[in-house]
């Protein structure tokens, strides 16, 4: 089968480095059109939670309310696949009250009602308030994938490069904070074997 086979190979993969943000594996053996699948769905194809609606409560900061929405979608939050799936919401709100100074409103002043899913930093700029002025918003997260837009990638950076050696290549896989790096590659691995699947699936209804 198509896709046991391509796990097999890959769960001999070399991890050359780590850290909390990024992996580079060796890939060999893997035929390029695998090899450069893997690289695509681990730069937009894992699910991770990204902000998709935003109520706008109140608004009187110079930012419009379709650019404030636009701002909060692009926050990267902390993503547990193993605890949500794809039709859950989760609630996130923002209510920077009036102050008497001009002040940075950041993403540490997003609470969530699940504190598994947060912005991956407490000091993402969101809008900066004069005195008097203030926000209020109710935002809803969901899983999502890159392909549907680009506030859904599990990476920032997703590269194959072609060694000296034949038939070998190295993935780097940068993570938006999402996900740790590590886990992008296996979610990956485990997407491209049921897109495999399911083509291969397709083809013998063809036949049939």
């Amino acid at each position: 089968m198509l896709s046991s086979k391509f796990q097999e190979d890959l769960s001999s993969l070399e991890v050359i480095s780590k850290d909390s943000k990024k992996i580079s594996i060796k890939l060999k053996g893997i035929p390029i059109q695998y090899s450069n699948a893997l690289r695509r769905v681990c730069l937009n194809g894992v699910p991770v939670f990204a902000i998709d609606t935003v109520d706008i409560i109140e608004n009187t900061s110079v930012l419009q309310d379709e650019a404030l929405a636009h701002r909060l979608g692009l926050i990267p939050l902390k993503t547990d696949l193993k605890k949500f799936n794809e039709s859950d919401k989760i609630l996130l709100v923002l209510d920077a009250g009036e102050s008497d100074t001009t002040r940075n409103v950041l993403s540490n002043e997003l609470s969530s009602e699940d504190d598994t899913v947060k912005p991956v930093s407490d000091k993402i700029p969101i809008v900066q308030l004069a005195p008097g002025q203030k926000i209020k918003v109710e935002c809803y997260a969901r899983l999502g994938r890159g392909t549907e837009h680009a506030k859904w990638n599990a990476s920032n950076i997703s590269t194959l490069v072609d060694t000296d050696k034949d038939d070998e290549k190295i993935l780097t896989v940068e993570s938006t904070g999402a996900l740790n790096p590590e886990q992008i590659v296996l979610e990956g691995v485990n997407e491209v074997s049921r897109r495999i699947v399911e083509f291969k699936d397709m083809i013998n209804n063809l036949k049939e």
